[in-house]
């Protein structure tokens, strides 16, 4: 499904990139002109309905939980998205509710597994693959099939893959994501670097002259384990593949894969070197970005949804992925990401049907904002002018469509149980508390 899954992505970014500094296609005079009364008469009979509901005061209220908090890139996204929604349907309003990234894990799980019905959103966040799919399993998600049927020309089916379930969709992806790694480009000049190292060789190289002018090379925070994924499975996927990697998240082989060991050895040698902010155990994400942005390191890796405020840094930026480190397993453009991000409907509320048409347009709208705004790449076919995309994304867009293997982040390809094991253990990593080998040992013995 994933090799499958990458082939079709290549092909929706060489859509996406086309268009970039392009208006919208325009279709057929005959075709748009049918499609745009059809359009117009649904409209006008739904605004009829929702004036008339809000005239009577029977106002429907629909109950948003996400993670755009305030220092969040994608809340732009969802507030104008929202306001758009409000806008176009009268007796409509969406209460957005706003959590950090790791609490809201822990609240939507308690809430969808063990909750009652009564305290749950008609909208909700979700990561896609194992995560949403545990809910789904629940039967606490609402299928989404009928309300996709006037969206088939919007959406390439292989963007819903990872939200799909026994042929059934239930989520809707609100952007596109890969993790990046992110360069001052005026910081690697200083230490004679004009480009960002595509070789572990290089990488090296690169860290050892920064470290000679006295610039720290990397932050990671390791406060947030997800941030610590964000270095190692790069370093995982760059040195077994894209398929092995793939497979070890499903839980269809082995973590005892001696290459596992090391990316695991890889990644401390580099924390040993001195590659690493030694502050940034203590730090969170927020803060290892900040001074990132303020220049006090070279690189950042972390998700694409970065972009938008990289490219407003004051600095020169650059981009790339992290070094392939074992060419007979794997490449450069091989990647983690994929279409994670996703708006569900909980199956138990009382506005359900008026939840999933809410969900799937906010959806597709909040793409569209966050793809203008430099926060990822577009699950959704672009049908707006382009033409002002960052030039960094742009980049970044290129990465992808040259991309031969993806897999989806660790944590939400996994189911929640196993995911927190293996979190844990990513945090041992980070912290210096085991090696590869206990690394894959462990894994090995507690989730195989």
């Amino acid at each position: 499904m994933k090799k499958i899954f990458a082939f079709s992505l290549a092909l929706c970014m060489g859509i996406s990139l086309a268009a970039c500094g392009q208006k919208a296609e325009q279709k057929p005079a005959t075709e748009a002109a049918a499609a745009e009364t059809e359009a117009a008469a649904a409209e006008t009979e739904a605004a009829a309905a929702e004036t008339e509901a809000a005239a009577s005061g029977d106002e429907t209220v629909l109950k948003l939980w996400c993670i755009a908090t305030e220092s969040d890139a994608n809340r732009p996204a969802y507030l104008q998205a929202i306001a758009d929604y409000e806008a176009a349907h009268p007796g409509i309003k969406i209460e957005m509710e706003a959590f950090e990234n790791e609490s809201y894990k822990t609240k939507i799980k308690a809430a969808m597994i063990g909750g009652d019905t009564e305290d749950l959103p008609d909208i909700f966040f979700t990561w896609s693959g194992a995560f949403l799919g545990e809910f789904v399993k629940a039967d606490k998600v609402y299928c989404l099939d009928d309300n996709y049927a006037a969206y088939t020309d919007k959406i390439p089916e292989s963007m819903l893959a990872t939200t799909t379930y026994d042929g059934k969709h239930y989520g809707v992806p609100t952007t596109f994501n890969i993790v990046a790694m992110y360069a001052n480009m005026d910081l690697l000049a200083e230490a004679g670097w004009d480009h960002v190292p595509e070789t572990y060789e290089d990488l090296t190289a690169c860290c050892d002259a920064l470290l000679a002018k006295g610039i720290i090379p990397f932050g990671c925070a390791g406060k947030e384990t997800w941030c610590v994924t964000e270095y190692l499975e790069p370093i995982m996927i760059k040195t077994i593949g894209y398929e092995a990697l793939d497979k070890i998240f499903a839980g269809e082989a082995t973590w005892n894969d001696p290459d596992i060991a090391k990316s695991v050895d890889t990644l401390q040698d580099m924390i040993n070197k001195g590659y690493f902010d030694p502050n940034g155990a203590a730090l969170g994400n927020d803060e290892v970005k900040a001074n990132f942005l303020a220049g006090k390191t070279a690189f950042y890796q972390n998700g694409s949804w970065n972009t938008g405020e990289v490219a407003a840094a004051d600095f020169t930026a650059g981009v790339g992925l992290f070094p392939v480190m074992n060419e007979e397993r794997s490449s450069y453009n091989q990647t983690i990401g994929g279409p994670s991000d996703s708006l569900a409907v909980c199956s138990a509320s009382k506005n359900v049907e008026a939840a999933a048409e809410a969900a799937v347009e906010l959806g597709k709208e909040i793409c569209h904002y966050n793809y203008l705004n430099a926060v990822g790449m577009p699950a959704w076919i672009p049908d707006y002018d382009t033409s002002s995309l960052s030039p960094l994304l742009v980049q970044i867009g290129e990465l992808v469509s040259s991309c031969e293997g993806m897999v989806l982040f660790g944590d939400t390809a996994m189911a929640a149980d196993p995911a927190q094991i293996y979190l844990d253990y990513v945090s041992q990593v980070y912290g210096g508390e085991i090696n590869g080998e206990d690394f894959i040992a462990g894994l090995t013995a507690d989730l195989q």
